[in-house]
């Protein structure tokens, strides 16, 4: 069996030599908006290729304000900043999720509170999170406390797995009711769209990032979106050291981030983004190519976008018997120049979050044992 999906990987991306999980493409005007960059020596945090790149994601994401950082991590950081998480706050979020998602909790010196995802979309469970809150919250004035721990809960982080929106209805509708801000972990989501709107837009802040293995990239970068555009200019006022606009004094009226993102990693963004949809289609039939071989695989089954949603597949993921088999096929893969991986680490289980409140996070384990990702990059 493990030998057919090998030949079928190789047949899909057409060669017999190592696949790796999700390689960049550079198919465009990437060279040239570099060479534009360096002629221009604005290679740092002003020039236009950053305004534009900023620009362009606005457009495609249907935000009012878009806001370039240096990396999805960083952009996160800013934002539960932004939305008033302090030290000793708690935030929600799951324990099923890259390490960025709980390292900007912890800058800020703010404790993660780990809940079970869903079945069906392996994001934030709004079930869980309002079962959660029935069971440790309380209101007191307007404001969300942990009865347990006595800290306050400010915020609600929930992480589109792989590209997969969350139930971002049911999950606004808790936040609502419990006085918690919502801001969506959005790194892996580009293109993936929710009822028709783009993920990232749905929370008071929302969060991209374009590492090197992710839809798009800039080498590295993250971005900040926003419905406010108020609260996007504070953004990037904040990112760009908190400097006062001057033609020459250099005056800073608060703790500021050097967190913009460079000129010539824009430069790359810009490029990649003209060709999105046509990368986001590619990598969408490659998902349906997957979806229909393993139909006929006994003990696999691949795991497809959640109803009422469009995916980006940015990774992959299929669900395999159990942790044995599971194992048994990274090691097959990997041994055959097949690069397959499973899923994180669960939070939890690391030494820093170890002592973090969970529920049972019973899907989570689930899916941990189970899920194994495969190579997604765009086919050429």
């Amino acid at each position: 069996m493990y030998k057919d999906i090998i030949q079928f990987i190789q047949t899909l991306y057409h060669t017999q030599d190592a696949i790796p999980l999700h390689a960049p493409r550079f198919m465009g005007n990437e060279k040239k908006y570099l060479n534009e960059c360096i002629d221009s020596t604005f290679v740092s945090s002003v020039g236009k290729f950053v305004d534009r790149f900023e620009e362009m994601l606005a457009g495609y994401t249907g935000s009012r304000k878009a806001v370039v950082c240096v990396n999805g991590t960083s952009a996160l950081h800013i934002a539960l900043l932004l939305v008033g998480v302090e030290r000793n706050d708690e935030v929600i979020t799951q324990s099923l999720t890259f390490i960025a998602t709980c390292n900007a909790i912890s800058y800020i010196g703010a404790h993660p509170v780990f809940v079970d995802v869903d079945k069906d979309t392996m994001g934030l469970s709004p079930l869980a999170v309002e079962a959660w809150l029935k069971e440790y919250a309380e209101i007191k004035n307007n404001t969300c406390h942990n009865k347990k721990t006595g800290r306050r809960i400010k915020a609600c982080v929930p992480m589109h797995t792989f590209g997969h929106p969350v139930h971002l209805d049911e999950l606004i509708s808790v936040c609502e009711k419990y006085h918690l801000e919502l801001v969506e972990d959005a790194a892996e989501s580009i293109g993936s769209f929710y009822k028709g709107k783009h993920t990232g837009t749905f929370g008071k802040v929302g969060v991209l990032s374009f590492n090197g293995n992710k839809t798009i990239t800039t080498g590295g970068g993250g971005m900040l979106l926003f419905n406010d555009e108020k609260l996007g200019a504070y953004a990037k006022h904040l990112t760009t050291q908190a400097k006062a606009p001057h033609r020459w004094e250099f005056v800073h009226d608060e703790i500021g981030y050097n967190y913009r993102m460079p000129n010539i990693n824009a430069a790359l963004g810009c490029a990649q983004m003209e060709y999105l949809d046509k990368m986001l289609a590619n990598k969408r039939e490659t998902a349906m190519k997957y979806k229909e071989f393993f139909q006929g695989i006994d003990n696999i089954d691949f795991f497809d976008k959640p109803e009422n949603c469009q995916s980006n597949f940015w990774l992959n993921a299929i669900l395999l018997k159990d942790r044995k088999m599971r194992d048994n096929f990274l090691q097959y893969s990997n041994d055959h120049g097949v690069m397959t991986r499973p899923i994180w680490q669960l939070m939890n289980r690391l030494p820093m979050f170890a002592d973090c409140q969970t529920d049972d996070l019973t899907n989570t384990i689930w899916f941990e044992e189970r899920v194994v990702n495969l190579p997604s990059s765009v086919r050429q």
